[in-house]
């Protein structure tokens, strides 16, 4: 891993897609217990475009994966702890000031 480098290489995948009055959804599995890691992208090469009501199915596939740099990777963590910090709500009060 380079600091401001990106790598781009193709890996394959299962994408499994539901379309029912339930449930809209679509889950990427990426093979061989590929680890996504923060800052990385992942594009689905052929993706199933249109999905009819009540189908679901499971499509092999290929996805090309962009790893982040050791700098984006550092930068992605910070910014989700200083987002994740917004959620916090401490008061060291008695009261609560509404």
């Amino acid at each position: 891993m380079t600091l401001f480098a990106r790598r781009h290489f193709e890996w394959p995948c299962t994408v499994e897609v539901e379309h029912t009055a339930d449930s809209l959804h679509a889950h990427v599995e990426l093979d061989d217990g590929f680890d996504v890691e923060p800052g990385d992208e992942i594009q689905l090469v052929d993706a199933p475009r249109f999905v009819p009501l009540g189908a679901k199915f499971s499509v092999r596939g290929k996805a090309i994966v962009t790893r982040a740099s050791a700098w984006e990777r550092a930068w992605t963590r910070l910014v989700g702890y200083l987002e994740l910090t917004e959620l916090y709500d401490v008061s060291f009060s008695l009261r609560r000031s509404l």
